[in-house]
């Protein structure tokens, strides 16, 4: 038995949050530490939501070899294109064109309209490819996973659903507009947990479709804590904070692309920066309030200890650097909506899945990492001997 499958590893409460973002992810994988030992996994609770649900998978099934896991995932993103995601060749790129074309001219003639401007199939065939989803049960009975979920919106119910994996003594839970159902995740939940509204197909999971997981989700931090978290690392996918020196004047009409890119960021940043400003004032709260008081009480809150790593350089204009990477078919479709330049960039950083943006996020996210790193080391509890 590896030196991850250690009662420590199962007992530890420390949670890890991946949140999402399309090509935007892989700035999650740059946020990676030395650990005295690499094999033991240091977040026994994944947490994971639209992209970052696949980051959180990939860990889950590897969580008896952590570090081998990480590797892996590093692997992955060094040499994804966007190919590998959905379909970039001119055949596809037209087809979806074509069919969008069809329901806005004639709509009434098409008996079945477009689902969504990609087709993302060849995202499910790598990661039937590349992930044994078998493997996190495993990891749960030798205990060096406690529990992940993948968190997914309903289109029907417009509910929240966080479908989670762990531990036979886990309750589901229910609050308002979201829920945490008991499943065993397989690939249709991370499907589903990625797909980006508009621009990847919903999936359909027993009787309703679902889609990405960051729309309508309130309290992106709630199903780590439903899991028993009382530490949390949370990874962005994008800057938490506008310096307001940043705000510039324009007299240009903004484009389709950087409107598009203006309502995901809202989609995929603002939920966590709310719920991040929840606990803040959760736990101020509690720090005035006599421990013996609060017994007395009943009070059944608990503080959180929540560090936060986010870029500290703004995604969208790195994006707009290596735009022109992208295979021209999907370069010919953003350029006719602006999403080649820094103003509508948002919507390309999410779909540039190409090696240079990629590689530019996990540089990124390491540097952000190393710049905090005694914060980080002093989180999970590293000691420099």
């Amino acid at each position: 038995m590896s030196s991850a499958s250690t009662p420590e590893a199962a007992e530890s409460k420390t949670a890890l949050i991946l949140t999402g973002g399309g090509a935007r992810a892989a700035y999650q994988v740059g946020v990676r530490e030395m650990l005295p030992d690499p094999k033991r996994n240091p977040f026994p609770i994944l947490c994971g939501t639209s992209a970052g649900a696949i980051n959180a998978a990939s860990l889950a099934t590897t969580a008896e070899d952590f570090g081998a896991g990480v590797l892996r995932l590093l692997d992955i993103w060094r040499s994804f294109h966007a190919g590998d995601v959905y379909r970039a060749d001119a055949l596809g790129i037209g087809a979806t064109g074509a069919r969008w074309l069809g329901a806005l001219l004639g709509g009434w003639l098409v008996k079945r309209g477009p689902r969504s401007l990609l087709d993302n199939a060849p995202l499910r065939r790598l990661l039937t490819k590349h992930l044994d989803f078998d493997r996190i049960e495993t990891a749960i009975a030798n205990q060096a996973l406690h529990s992940v979920s993948l968190t997914c919106s309903g289109y029907n119910s417009g509910q929240s659903v966080s479908f989670f994996q762990g531990r036979s003594d886990l309750d589901p839970w229910q609050r308002s507009q979201r829920f945490g159902a008991r499943v065993r995740l397989g690939l249709d939940h991370l499907m589903a947990s990625s797909a980006i509204p508009f621009i990847f197909p919903a999936v359909k999971i027993n009787r309703e479709y679902f889609g990405d997981g960051s729309m309508r989700q309130v309290a992106p931090i709630s199903p780590a804590i439903h899991l028993g978290a009382d530490k949390i690392l949370v990874v962005g996918a994008g800057r938490m904070t506008t310096p307001e020196s940043f705000r510039e004047a324009s007299e240009n009409y903004p484009s389709l692309a950087q409107i598009a890119g203006h309502a995901l960021s809202s989609i995929f940043l603002d939920s966590l920066s709310v719920d991040l400003e929840r606990i803040k004032r959760i736990n101020h709260t509690l720090s005035m309030i006599p421990e013996e008081v609060q017994q007395q009480h009943g009070v059944s809150l608990r503080p959180l200890n929540v560090l936060v790593i986010a870029p500290s350089e703004r995604l969208d204009h790195i994006a707009a650097r290596y735009a022109r990477s992208l295979p021209w078919p999907v370069r010919a479709l953003l350029g006719n909506i602006g999403a080649l330049n820094k103003h509508g960039g948002a919507l390309t950083s999410y779909l540039l899945f190409e090696p240079p943006y990629t590689q530019a996020l996990i540089d990124l996210g390491y540097r952000d990492t190393q710049a905090r790193k005694d914060e980080v080391r002093a989180f999970l509890e590293i000691s420099d001997q």
